[in-house]
C-alpha cells in the first residue's frame, strides 16, 4: 500500500484519536504529520501487517514524546468547531454534536489510562490486542482498564439523565 493510499485512508481517524489526547488541533496537527512522517521512513523497508494498528500506535508514541518535551497539557475549547459530522440533517448534526461533547467532558473524569484504552476500542474500533500493544501493556491490564473506564462513564451519562429529570 502507497503512504498515499494510507493517509488517506487514515488521516481522519489519526487526527481525531491525536486530538482526543492533545485537545489541541495544532498539536494534533503536528503530530499527525510526524506519524505519517515514520510511516514514510518505514514503510519502504518493512512490510507491515495492520497499518491502522500500526499508525495509532507511531501517533500515541510521537504524543508521548510531545508530552516529554512540553510537561503540560493545553485544553482548549477547539473541538466545539472541529467535530467531524458525517449526518445531513442539521437536527441529527446538532445532536451528534453535543453528544460528543458530553462525551468528551465525561472522558476527563477518567484516569489517562482508562481514557486512552476507551478511545482506542470503543471509538477508534482497535481490537484489545492492537490497544494493548498501542499503549505497552499486557492484553488483561487493558480490559481491566476498558471495563473500569467504562463502567465510570456509564455512572456520568446516569447521573446526567438523573439531572435532567430533576430539571424537567
Amino acid at each position: 500500500m502507497q503512504l498515499e493510499d494510507v493517509y488517506k485512508q487514515y488521516m481522519n481517524d489519526l487526527y481525531r484519536y491525536l486530538y482526543s489526547l492533545s485537545k489541541n488541533h495544532h498539536i494534533a496537527e503536528d503530530l499527525m504529520q510526524e506519524a505519517f512522517y515514520r510511516a514514510y521512513l518505514t514503510l519502504a523497508d518493512y512490510e507491515i501487517s495492520n497499518i491502522k494498528a500500526w499508525l495509532f500506535k507511531v501517533a500515541y508514541h510521537a504524543f508521548i514524546d510531545h508530552q516529554r518535551k512540553s510537561k503540560k497539557t493545553i485544553v482548549t475549547e477547539e473541538i466545539r468547531e472541529r467535530v467531524d459530522i458525517r449526518e445531513n440533517s442539521p437536527e441529527s448534526k446538532m445532536l451528534e454534536k453535543e453528544s460528543i461533547l458530553l462525551l468528551m467532558e465525561d472522558l476527563k473524569c477518567l484516569k489517562e489510562i482508562e481514557k486512552q484504552a476507551v478511545l482506542l476500542c470503543d471509538l477508534n474500533e482497535l481490537s484489545y490486542l492492537e490497544a494493548a500493544e498501542i499503549l505497552n501493556i499486557k492484553l488483561n491490564t487493558l480490559k481491566s482498564h476498558i471495563s473500569r473506564g467504562r463502567k465510570k462513564l456509564v455512572e456520568r451519562v446516569k447521573e446526567r439523565m438523573n439531572l435532567d429529570e430533576r430539571r424537567a
